[in-house]
Order: structure tokens, then C-alpha cells, then sequence
């Protein structure tokens, strides 16, 4: 009976630190035309509190840079890497022992995307991220993207 419990704590423990570091940032997702079947599909990051989001080159070991994975589709194909537009920030962390690099507020991703066809169709996949602040920094999380684009 007592494993279990303690492995049921564990669980819930767990669950609610994963929730507590999405809860400190929210996504918003837009899709904007830019030419013929070309698109760009900003991912923005709205940071609460007195947290900051590391960037996709955090800098050095330590802390879990923001990572898109997007799901592969034969419908469309993703032009150059995600772009970063946002105020950002390079300091001297002494839990790292290094510079990091990191967004305060908020931050906007940017992936083109080019359509193969004339089609309505979806960039999907997923957002890892990790938050932290003076203090303390969260687990990391995952969060689900998915964006039309097209039609």
C-alpha cells in the first residue's frame, strides 16, 4: 500500500510542476501570407511574472534551450529555421556559472513556410521551453502548436 501512495505523490507532484512552468508562459500562434503559398508563422511567448524564457542558442550547458520539433508533411516544406524577434537579453548566470541568453515579457518565433500547392493545410508539432527567474526555474514543458496555413 505505502509504494503506491508514494508512487501516486510522485505522479501528482510531478504533473503540477510540469503544469506550473506552462502556466508561466502563454503561446499565441498566427499564420501571416507573405508571397504565393509562402507563409510565416509566428509563435509568440507572452512571459508572466518576473520570469525569462532561455533562447534557442541559450548559451553553454545548463539551461533547456526553447526547442520547435514540427511534425513533417509532404504538403508543405518548412524554408530556413525558426528566427527569434525580440528584445534579448545575455547575462552572467551564477547557477550556470556562464552567460545565458534569454527573453524577458515576451518573444516572437518565426518559421517560414512554403507550400507545395495551392492547399489549406497545418504546421503542427510541439515547443519545449523552460522558465526561470532569480529564484528558482521551473521543469521544462512541452506545449502542442498547430497553425493553418493556407486555403
Amino acid at each position: 500500500m505505502k509504494p503506491t501512495l508514494l508512487a501516486v505523490l510522485a505522479l501528482l507532484t510531478t504533473t503540477i510542476a510540469m503544469a506550473q512552468s506552462s502556466k508561466q508562459v502563454s503561446w499565441t500562434y498566427s499564420a501571416k501570407k507573405i508571397a504565393a503559398m509562402t507563409y510565416e508563422v509566428h509563435m509568440t511567448a507572452t512571459i508572466g511574472g518576473d520570469y525569462h524564457l532561455y533562447a534557442q542558442d541559450a548559451g553553454g550547458d545548463g539551461p533547456i534551450p526553447t526547442t520547435f520539433t514540427f511534425t513533417k508533411s509532404p504538403l508543405f516544406a518548412l524554408n530556413g529555421g525558426v528566427q527569434e524577434k525580440g528584445q534579448l537579453v545575455k547575462k552572467f548566470e551564477s547557477a550556470w556559472n556562464h552567460d545565458v541568453k534569454y527573453y524577458e515579457k515576451t518573444v516572437d518565433f518565426v518559421q517560414v513556410v512554403k507550400l507545395k500547392s495551392n492547399i489549406k493545410t497545418n504546421l503542427a508539432g510541439k515547443v519545449e521551453f523552460m522558465v526561470c527567474n532569480d529564484h528558482e526555474c521551473l521543469p521544462p514543458a512541452d506545449v502542442d502548436i498547430k497553425v493553418n496555413i493556407g486555403g
